[in-house]
């Protein structure tokens, strides 16, 4: 009896090293062949060098990875694997942008016409809507190609769960949703997948099933976070501190801990909008869903009306922060930049100060100019502490005096400094 042949020794390209693509490649390479690739040949360039802007890997694990690095796609053909990681924006309207999905397919899809393994598989770890992945990705990849999807290759699912930032739930570390087309390439990601993770692997039936699943979770985070934010907007009228509800609150077993602020970032502000364009397109108005991203969406307007209220007309407004969450250099969908419109538009001068984000990515995204150093700002009519960070976090009862001039105010719409004493002649306002 002859033994059954060995299984194939999995080659590995990673499409897309952004957020998500590079801590993923970076921890396949320890245990596959894996090239990653990105169009953005600066972005190869610097990491080749080391160095990696979104801060997710450091320099010493960057330099050791065996991750070969390319923007070649002359480079991709050849592989039994290919991971899609590209962003999925909304639109200026907030429907859908399938662009770089769409683009990274059509390069995958050349690839696997230059070279195809046997059974390649084709990976999308890219938030969509249910259906994007067999009915518009395997499409793209078959006419590119030449091949049969389902014969030639086959089609995969992963939802990425990175948080950015998040030193504990690492990619290494998270539980994985897998979905193959087949029940054997299910399998078969199940065990790469499997290699690269602690927190164990959740076959989903269906492709589709783990598409859903991974919409709703940002979904559900908007929703329960539209629900706070209204609650502040009620409270704020009654002269309550929110952070004081839901304090005394939270202190009940099952209550869901989640504060109010500006919902920005590439997924809790934008992944809602693909579930929802994906139900009105089947007829259903996703009431609920819908709602909830008007309201966070809406905060930025609300936080700067209720600023303009406490300060007089004119006024000389210091923002800290720009990036969409505290301790990251991500600018993605930062809502700070509606709020710093928004106080522009009621007819004050804004500065603005963030220790991580990148000066020339946010004039290009934003039109911000970023002050340099906190350290030459002062005697501003009000302070917004819009993001958390920690530089900010540590500011103490004179550097916030050093800010806002006598009289002003200090906005401190994360509540960070609510438990420590104000300057002398300061107001203090928070959600």
């Amino acid at each position: 009896m002859t033994a059954p042949a060995p299984a194939p020794a999995e080659t590995i390209a990673v499409i897309g090293l952004g957020y998500v693509g590079l801590p993923l490649a970076v921890t396949l390479a320890r245990h596959f062949p894996v090239l990653g690739f990105d169009i953005d040949r600066s972005r190869v360039e610097e990491l080749r060098r080391g160095e990696d802007r979104t801060r997710e890997i450091g320099p010493e694990t960057l330099r050791a990875s065996s991750l070969r690095l390319s923007a070649d796609p002359a480079e991709l053909p050849g592989k039994t694997i290919y991971v899609v990681t590209v962003p999925t924006p909304v639109d200026a309207q907030n429907v859908p942008d399938l662009g770089p999905v769409r683009s990274a397919s059509r390069t995958v899809g050349q690839a696997l016409r230059q070279t195809p393994a046997p059974n390649a598989v084709v990976v999308y770890e890219s938030t969509v809507y249910p259906g994007v992945t067999e009915e518009i990705c395997g499409p793209i990849l078959e006419q590119e190609s030449g091949l049969a999807c389902g014969r030639d290759f086959f089609l995969g699912y992963s939802p990425e769960r990175i948080n950015p930032g998040d030193k504990i739930h690492t990619v290494d570390k998270i539980a994985k949703v897998v979905a193959g087309q087949t029940p054997d390439v299910a399998a078969r990601l199940a065990g790469i997948y499997g290699k690269v993770t602690s927190g164990g692997i959740h076959l989903a039936p269906t492709i589709k099933t783990a598409e859903a699943a991974k919409v709703i979770e940002n979904a559900q985070r908007d929703i329960n976070i539209a629900f706070v934010n209204e609650i502040a907007m009620i409270f704020g009228k009654m002269g309550i501190s929110t952070y004081d509800v839901l304090e005394a609150a939270g202190t009940k077993w099952n209550f869901l801990k989640f504060q109010p602020g500006l919902v920005g970032g590439h997924c809790i502000g934008v992944d809602p909008y693909y579930l929802a364009h994906r139900a009105e397109e089947l007829g259903h108005h996703a009431r609920i869903i819908l709602s909830g991203r008007a309201i966070n969406d809406g905060m930025s307007a609300y936080i700067g009306e209720a600023v303009s209220a406490r300060i007089k007309p004119g006024s000389n407004v210091l923002v800290l922060g720009l990036t969409f969450k505290e301790d990251v250099p991500d600018l993605r969908n930062s809502k700070v930049a509606d709020l710093i419109g928004s106080l522009r538009g009621l007819g004050h001068r804004v500065s603005v100060h963030d220790p991580l984000a990148d000066p020339h990515e946010a004039q290009h995204e934003y039109g911000v100019m970023l002050s340099p150093r906190l350290d030459q700002l002062g005697d501003f009519d009000a302070v917004v502490a819009a993001v958390p960070h920690q530089e900010y976090r540590a500011l103490a009862g004179s550097g916030l005096a050093r800010l806002v001039r006598e009289g002003g105010l200090v906005a401190d719409l994360k509540g960070i400094w609510r438990d420590q004493p104000m300057p002398t002649g300061r107001q203090y306002w928070t959600l």
